[in-house]
């Protein structure tokens, strides 16, 4: 298995969407880092408000993460999907952490929210833009379904808190009560999306023998009938 991964690294590697990954980077860090180039100084909250902003972008790259242009050639291939996909999400992890410890970083220490429960929202959006794309690439022979994926993104980020109940709000600041629990629900929904990336990541039975490259030509078999 080892071998294999090893072999894989490379082709993967070359297919990573990095126009998509590099463009949300640097958008992300460019605001983060825009109080501190303009000299402005934003209280708490409207710095928390950033951070979450920078999150949703980067989460706007990773939804491309599983655009694949080959994907009905490589359908057939021995090496199952979720391989596949876990290496993509592995060879991407270490430049998402240092981006985010960078983002971190240009955030003024003396009003920068929690790092832990803020990164855990982090991880939670970035989780479902991940688990998004899994899930279309599940349901749909779309080879490249970033863009749909990444349209349903930004609809739930503006509604999501206009539906959820108060009770349940996630968008709380630092000195609400309501703080710790609505990081017990963002590290409940981090286990949901990993959930549901999970099952979303093995081929749907059946398919594999149905998919055929886009252009293949069907040979007509020879006229019915018995004789």
């Amino acid at each position: 298995m080892r071998g294999l991964t090893c072999a894989l690294a490379g082709p993967v590697w070359r297919t990573l969407p990095w126009r998509a990954l590099g463009s949300a980077g640097v958008l992300g860090l460019l605001l983060a880092g825009t109080p501190r180039l303009t000299g402005a100084e934003p209280s708490p909250w409207q710095t928390l408000t950033l951070l979450r902003g920078v999150a949703l972008v980067g989460a706007l790259g990773l939804v491309f993460l599983l655009d694949d242009r080959a994907r009905h050639l490589t359908a057939p291939v021995p090496t199952r999907r979720p391989l596949r996909q876990a290496l993509r999400a592995a060879l991407v992890a270490p430049a998402a952490v240092l981006w985010w410890t960078a983002v971190l970083l240009l955030t003024p220490a003396g009003i920068r929210p929690p790092a832990g429960d803020i990164t855990l929202e982090a991880a939670a959006i970035c989780g479902l833009a991940l688990a998004g794309a899994a899930a279309a690439v599940r349901l749909t022979d779309e080879p490249r379904p970033g863009p749909g994926v990444a349209a349903a993104l930004l609809v739930t980020a503006v509604l999501g808190p206009l539906l959820i109940p108060a009770e349940w709000a996630l968008l709380v600041v630092p000195d609400d009560p309501r703080w710790p629990a609505a990081h017990d629900r963002w590290a409940v929904l981090l286990a949901a999306v990993v959930v549901v990336w999970a099952v979303s990541g093995p081929e749907p039975l059946g398919r594999r023998g149905r998919r055929r490259p886009p252009g293949a030509v069907t040979v007509p078999g020879p006229p019915g009938g018995h004789g």
